[in-house]
């Protein structure tokens, strides 16, 4: 996969071992989880008899959507909104009001601190120290203090999830 990513026609490129183990990392915390949205959608379309090409067209789709498998993209998105720690107060106010959505925050399982997310955090470390850091984790850190500090969000139990930092690591 690396290969194909970065090695284009160079038939003498080797994939950095550690970001090869950061997509590793990457793919099983999003692997190993339950029974989410799309592995219910293709279980489901399967047991109505349909073939497998529409069972899994049918997770795929399930998987796009910005509160599952998009979630990340999600993330990323309103990071790039906010684009700095200067508007991350009027940002959380926003939330607050209902006029914003906070993405990568809250869980239907994970009532508490996703443990996936600080494992990420830790990988997006490693991995920038590697690749030269992206702008976005210095408001990703941000907002995450801000949104843990402030009661609104710890009285609802919003805590980062496996997206809130996943999205600038891929």
């Amino acid at each position: 996969f690396m290969f194909m990513l970065d090695g284009g026609y160079n038939p003498a490129y080797k994939p950095n071992p550690r970001l090869a183990r950061a997509l590793d990392i990457l793919f099983i915390l999003h692997a190993e989880h339950e029974m989410n949205c799309s592995t219910a959608a293709v279980r489901h379309l399967a047991s109505s008899g349909v073939d497998i090409y529409t069972a899994v067209a049918g997770a795929v789709g399930a998987l796009y959507g910005p509160l599952h498998g998009g979630a990340n993209e999600a993330v990323l998105r309103m990071l790039s909104r906010i684009g700095s720690v200067e508007n991350i107060p009027a940002f959380i106010a926003g939330v607050k009001a209902k006029k914003e959505k906070l993405f990568g925050f809250g869980h239907r399982v994970y009532r508490n601190f996703d443990p996936r997310a600080n494992i990420i955090k830790e990988l997006a470390t490693e991995v920038f120290a590697i690749t030269g850091n992206d702008p976005l984790i210095e408001v990703a850190k941000a907002l995450q203090d801000a949104a843990l500090s402030d009661d609104y969000f710890a009285q609802r139990k919003l805590y980062p999830n496996v997206d809130f930092y996943s999205g600038l690591v891929y």
